[in-house]
């Protein structure tokens, strides 16, 4: 498979820097089935047409992560709980 090149969001790296290692741990295991798999997530419509929300476990907590991808990019936007989670991704586009 061709190398893939995973970006990331402001917002998002802001989010993950603070998290502890082991919940970093399951988002890295998240980040790694998006980039094998990126239709894993749930595709948006409206005005969110085009990202892609996967979601997950970290922590026995769910978390989503929003991104965008082609074939040789996966660009991690978002990651959060599910409150406010979705008026902070329309903020960020």
């Amino acid at each position: 498979m061709d190398d893939i090149c995973v970006e990331q969001s402001a917002m998002f790296r802001r989010v993950y820097k603070k998290l502890h290692s082991n919940q970093q741990a399951d988002v890295d295991d998240a980040v790694a089935e998006i980039v094998e798999n990126p239709t894993i997530g749930e595709p948006k419509i409206g005005d969110l047409a085009g990202i892609f929300i996967h979601k997950f476990k970290c922590n026995g907590q769910l978390t989503l992560l929003a991104y965008k991808y082609d074939p040789k990019t996966r660009f991690l936007l978002l990651l959060g709980s599910h409150e406010n989670f979705y008026r902070n991704l329309k903020r960020e586009l």
